[in-house]
This record gives C-alpha cells, structure tokens and sequence, in this order.
C-alpha cells in the first residue's frame, strides 16, 4: 500500500491504480499482479519493478520467468550501503539479507522459479566467505 499512497501523493489518479494484495513473496506478487491486469483487460508489454535495492537481480530474474513476453526493467531507491544499513539498523541482518538473496538467485533457476544468471566468481567467493562467517538467517531450507 505504501507504493499506492506514493503514486497516490505524486498525483496519480485513484481509479488508475490497481493493488495486489494477497502476494506473500516476489513470485505470487508477479503471477496475481499478472492475472490482476489481465482481469482489468490491461496489456502489458513491459514493466518496471520497484524493489528493494539488494532484491533487484532476483526480481528481474523472476520476472523474466514468469512473464516472459514482457520487456522488464527495474528499479530501486538509490542508497549507498551505509544507509541502508542505518535505516534498518541491524549490521548483520542486512548481510544476512544480501547473502540470503543471492543464494535465491543462485538456487531459485534450479528450482524452476527464475531465469538463471551469471554470478562472477569473485561475488560467489565472497558469498562462500560469508556463509562460513555464519551470515546464514535468511537462506532457504534453514
């Protein structure tokens, strides 16, 4: 909702906006904003995810699964480390979200849930390093 009250304050008009809200996770968010569009005879052929920065490669990776015929584009809040990590004020929960999210990106193509993409070695190393220094509460099948 709190992307509804922005469009909402930047004067979009009520009636040309549509919620989603039933999703618990990027997935469903994607397939019932699909089928929400579809319902309201509304074509889409591309799109812009709004996410959280560290989630951006992931959603679009998502996406590209799900709704394959749509040209996808993604954004997030430009904010540098520091302040994100300010803003949600727990150093290690923010690294444990950054290296939860990249194992879905790396684990989620097997699973058939996302298009698989190229991690450089060097961030795969750093996501090992990070593993074994125990930033492990927001992995998958913990």
């Amino acid at each position: 909702m709190h992307y509804r009250e922005h469009a909402l304050g930047l004067g979009v008009p009520d009636e040309a906006i549509l919620v989603e809200p039933k999703a618990a996770n990027t997935g469903q968010n994607i397939t019932f904003s699909w089928e929400l569009l579809a319902e309201a005879g509304v074509q889409v052929d591309s799109l812009l995810l709004v996410s959280k920065p560290y989630m951006e490669r992931r959603s679009y990776a998502t996406c590209r699964k799900l709704w394959p015929e749509a040209e996808v584009v993604c954004a997030s809040e430009p904010l540098d480390l520091d302040d994100y990590i300010k803003s949600i004020g727990d150093d290690k929960f923010v690294v444990d979200m950054l290296v939860g999210d990249l194992q879905r990106v790396i684990e989620y193509p097997k699973l058939g849930f996302a298009v698989e993409q190229d991690v450089p070695g060097e961030v795969h190393d750093a996501y090992e390093r990070l593993l074994r220094a125990g930033f492990d509460s927001r992995l998958i099948g913990t």
